[in-house]
């Protein structure tokens, strides 16, 4: 995050939620917008799964800040080069997936400035301003609102949930249907299915007693009804899919035209 923009999805996480969000596969710094004028709180630049690049995700935390919406990277896996050059372009928050006691340790470790971590520190940067002075105070400013966020994917990560909760600066839990599923071994399940809603009920409590957060994907059914039973579960940043999920499904439905 920059200087002068707060952490908005921070704020609003201390009045509660639901906060509502996409995951960003296509690079168009037009459908950010889109995003933000549909009244979204946040996108996730998606950096595993997607072809984006460095320079692309630049840009995007650039019309992110200008629109108004809260911007996160997903990361392929713990880089500090590469979390350390996201970081000076002002992400408000990282998403680091596979997450587990150690690279969620790593992860901390790479976004904090000393004495918390050892983020290399430069003020001539996006994030910083581009102005010299300072430093001690937008150190400390940036060590408190960069969000971490873990993705849960395995059964082993869920099974671990009470130590990665107690990890000072790890913010948020994103619990991943569709890895998590397969860990399960009900490959494609919803959280309407018993070991998922179970995983995810685990999570939801555990991080309320530790102060901590909780995210997940309402994945490829965009279905309003299903997104409000996960957000009455206690979650309270949900993803409503990717920017390729909408775009997938209103093809799929206004190609029925061809039916007649």
């Amino acid at each position: 995050m920059t200087a002068n923009v707060e952490n908005k999805v921070r704020r609003a996480l201390e009045r509660g939620g639901p906060l509502t969000g996409m995951l960003l596969f296509t690079g168009s710094p037009v459908v950010v917008e889109m995003m933000a004028a549909a009244g979204l709180d946040f996108v996730i630049i998606d950096m595993e799964h997607s072809a984006l690049d460095l320079d692309r995700a630049g840009h995007l935390i650039r019309a992110a800040d200008a629109a108004g919406i809260t911007p996160f990277v997903r990361v392929p896996a713990v880089d500090p080069a590469l979390v350390q050059k996201l970081l000076n372009l002002g992400v408000a928050g990282l998403v680091l997936p596979h997450g587990n006691r150690d690279s969620c340790r790593a992860l901390l470790k790479a976004m904090r400035y000393a004495p918390e971590g050892d983020r290399g520190a430069c003020q001539i940067t996006r994030a910083a301003g581009y102005v010299r002075g300072g430093w001690e105070s937008y150190a400390r400013r940036v060590n408190r609102e960069v969000m971490a966020i873990a993705l849960l994917e395995e059964g082993e990560s869920i099974a671990d949930i009470e130590s990665l909760a107690a990890m000072p600066g790890l913010d948020v839990f994103f619990v991943g249907p569709t890895d998590l599923s397969i860990s399960l071994g009900v490959p494609g399940a919803t959280f309407d299915d018993p070991k998922m809603g179970a995983a995810l009920d685990q999570v939801v409590a555990t991080a309320r007693r530790h102060g901590k957060h909780v995210m997940t994907l309402i994945g490829n059914n965009l279905d309003v009804e299903y997104g409000r039973r996960i957000a009455r579960r206690g979650v309270q940043l949900i993803v409503l899919g990717t920017d390729g999920d909408l775009f997938m499904d209103a093809i799929r439905r206004i190609n029925a035209v061809k039916a007649g």
